[in-house]
């Protein structure tokens, strides 16, 4: 599988507006899967190559639940939506890896991830208050690490469990590459230390339109794809925390649909009641760009009110220098809108 320009056939998806001047422009690709995993619509190429960074987790998390490791601890609803966050390190979210930690009788120096600042501001200064490291639970990734160590004592298998020759890893792999519906060329290590497999843009919108669209099948990975696409809409502030874009689009949404951001401007949506699933990639990685594609589209489908305050943040963000004076906007392309 080749892999064109990240450019050439890039499409506009978000703008950055002073006064009346088109001061910077977001180019990037874009795509909508229905439950057969067909495109319904695309920006740019479909068949883009891209590492899906964080906005993948839930598929990492597949191999928790049909494995029956998931069963076996009795893993909660909100420990199923760590294992696909990307957190703050607030106290709702270290506070519940480290219960999760203790259930398998294991500690901070079991994750792998390495150990990361706190993003949470309270947490954060009491750490600099006391003089006190960041362990490995704070970072964000450490609830989707209390899984795979979950995973890994129900295989019985060693405690390297981010190598690639892992049997966790082996089951993300297989279970990335089925959602996908592609055979993954290559891998990279995520900031977490751990593989991260490759995939079109097209196959991360296939394998969310299969997330959308799992409640009307009855297998064993179905019914773990709608557990975990459950988790995450039902408890947004664990799968990010407060001031972060995937939990104020849930929180918005009701409920009713999941979405995951991704490091260098990745994002993805599962919308079950459209059955519909959506990938997408700024080619720049630029956060903000994707964070307005991500409620652009949203919007477009459906699934989240125009009039919202997470649309309202993310949609047409006004841009204020430091006396608080409008100077602009941050628009979606009007490409991403328009109703098809």
């Amino acid at each position: 599988m080749s892999q064109p320009s990240l450019t050439a056939t890039a499409a506009p998806l978000t703008e950055i507006w002073r006064g009346t001047l088109l001061e910077s422009l977001h180019l990037g690709h874009a795509v909508v899967c229905n439950g057969a995993g067909e495109v319904v619509q695309g920006w740019g190429d479909p068949a883009t190559l891209i590492y899906p960074r964080s906005s993948c987790k839930m598929l990492q998390a597949l191999p928790l639940l049909t494995s029956g490791a998931a069963a076996r601890y009795g893993l909660t609803s909100e420990q199923l939506a760590l294992a696909c966050a990307s957190h703050n390190a607030a106290r709702i979210h270290v506070d519940r890896v480290r219960d999760w930690l203790d259930q398998l009788d294991l500690g901070a120096g079991d994750l792998r991830c390495g150990a990361q600042m706190p993003r949470d501001t309270e947490v954060l200064h009491a750490l600099i208050k006391s003089d006190d490291s960041p362990c490995q639970i704070h970072n964000n990734c450490s609830g989707k690490h209390a899984g795979f160590l979950t995973l890994a004592q129900h295989l019985g298998a060693g405690p390297d469990y981010v190598e690639s020759d892992h049997p966790v890893q082996q089951a993300c792999r297989a279970a990335f590459e089925d959602s996908t519906g592609e055979d993954s060329p290559t891998y990279g290590i995520d900031g977490c230390s751990a593989p991260n497999f490759a995939c079109t843009v097209t196959g991360l919108a296939r394998a969310m339109g299969r997330f959308a669209s799992a409640h009307r099948r009855s297998g064993r990975e179905d019914e773990a794809a709608v557990a975990l696409r459950s988790a995450m809409a039902a408890h947004p502030e664990l799968v990010a925390g407060e001031g972060r874009a995937c939990t104020a689009l849930m929180r918005d949404m009701g409920g009713k649909v999941a979405v995951k951001t991704g490091a260098e401007g990745v994002f993805v949506a599962i919308l079950p009641e459209q059955e519909l699933g959506i990938a997408l990639k700024v080619v720049d990685g630029a956060t903000r760009a994707a964070e307005c594609a991500i409620a652009a589209l949203l919007v477009r489908l459906g699934a989240l009110d125009k009039n919202s305050p997470s649309a309202k943040a993310y949609l047409n963000a006004p841009i204020t220098n430091w006396n608080g004076i409008h100077c602009g906007e941050m628009r979606p392309a009007a490409e991403l809108l328009a109703r098809a």
